[in-house]
């Protein structure tokens, strides 16, 4: 030092936000009968690195021992009452009486009772709501959990492609997942606020309970106010894969009617172009691989020798080499099945099937369902 006996100031860095979080953190567990997850799904919330300030299970018509789980465990539990809108009234139920107490500081996680948080979940959430104040929502990366056979092993490489390209883009996710997103609380009574006006669906509820897809219809109500959104690396979630075709296909098919049906109500808007061009590539995906299909069976019933092109062995290969990469981060077994290529084939017609009977099904306005598919314990 110089001229002074004054002691140095200490250069060791405090991190504030370490002591004092920035925000309060509520979550909401929407549960119809999931007794078999919900154990699970508490017990990562238990364990995330930044923990919740309050759990609450939403209990909807529940007739196992959803309730009893939670109770045992000291989780506040809402039981709805006469609802008959499925996870969308659920939830407007409970967010009806939370969100008048929450101040701007307040954020909610809605996660589904059958998913589980990576423990970086909350922590990385939090940081990006304190750094950016526009920021509306933080939406998970959905992975899926292990099981359910070559079926499961074909909705984790799709899921995993998925999350992959979507880190690699950048920018605002597509779709806010259910399985697990954060939203800033002001964002949700925004939307609440315009219901009825600018965004379909009933004033003051925070979901439009008469959409399929309630995740896809929020994150396009969040977009058209001017809300920001991300999705981190670190909000990992692992949820359960559909264990056999039926499943799927009701699950995907659902998926496919809500988001088509989402864009009917809010029609062509500077918001929703991206994701009318989303579906217009799905129906030309779907063209030309029944296209193809039946031009390869033509062929199949009218050669009499084959050949080898080493122009399309190239193509083939190409096309093999970028599925496995694609799915190289989950092993072995993953990397095995994209080289074999058929299977995943035979995986995507299915899907591609299930996305023509949904079209359908829109064009001719047929009644939709829910589509629930119990739990297994």
């Amino acid at each position: 030092m110089k001229g002074t006996d004054r002691p140095e100031r200490s250069t060791i860095a405090v991190d504030v936000r370490a002591v004092w979080p920035t925000f309060t953190i509520t979550v909401l567990v929407p549960a119809h009968n999931e007794a078999a997850t919900i154990e699970n799904n508490l017990t990562s919330l238990q364990r995330q690195v930044r923990t919740p300030d309050r759990v609450i299970v939403v209990a909807d018509n529940c007739t196992d021992a959803t309730v009893d789980i939670a109770a045992a465990r000291g989780i506040d539990v809402l039981a709805t009452i006469d609802n008959t809108e499925k996870k969308g009234g659920a939830l407007n139920q409970a967010l009806s009486g939370l969100l008048p107490s929450l101040g701007p500081d307040s954020l909610i996680l809605v996660m589904d009772a059958d998913t589980t948080l990576g423990p970086e979940f909350l922590s990385a959430a939090e940081r990006a709501f304190d750094n950016n104040p526009d920021l509306g929502a933080v939406g998970g990366l959905f992975y899926g959990d292990p099981g359910g056979g070559m079926l499961g092993m074909f909705q984790r490489n799709e899921y995993h492609r998925y999350q992959s390209e979507t880190l690699l883009k950048g920018g605002p996710p597509m779709v806010l997942t259910g399985t697990a997103s954060v939203f800033r609380a002001d964002a949700l009574r925004s939307v609440a606020q315009a219901r009825g006006g600018v965004l379909p669906g009933t004033p003051g509820q925070v979901y439009d309970t008469l959409a399929l897809t309630e995740d896809n219809e929020l994150t396009i109500a969040m977009k058209t106010l001017g809300w920001a959104m991300t999705s981190p690396a670190e909000c990992a979630v692992s949820t359960e894969v559909m264990p056999d075709w039926r499943s799927l296909g009701r699950q995907r098919e659902r998926w496919q009617r809500g988001a088509l049906e989402n864009l009917r109500n809010y029609g062509w808007t500077p918001v929703t172009r991206k994701y009318w061009a989303q579906q217009a590539a799905i129906t030309y995906g779907l063209i030309a691989l029944w296209c193809f299909l039946l031009l390869f069976i033509f062929t199949l019933l009218s050669v009499t020798a084959w050949g080898w092109s080493l122009f399309w062995l190239a193509i083939t290969a190409i096309f093999v080499a970028e599925r496995v990469e694609s799915v190289w981060g989950r092993g072995p077994r993953a990397r095995i099945v994209a080289a074999s290529l058929i299977p995943e084939l035979v995986y995507s017609t299915f899907l591609q099937f299930v996305f023509a009977k949904a079209l359908v099904a829109f064009a001719l306005r047929r009644e939709s369902d829910w589509n629930y598919v119990p739990r297994q314990i």
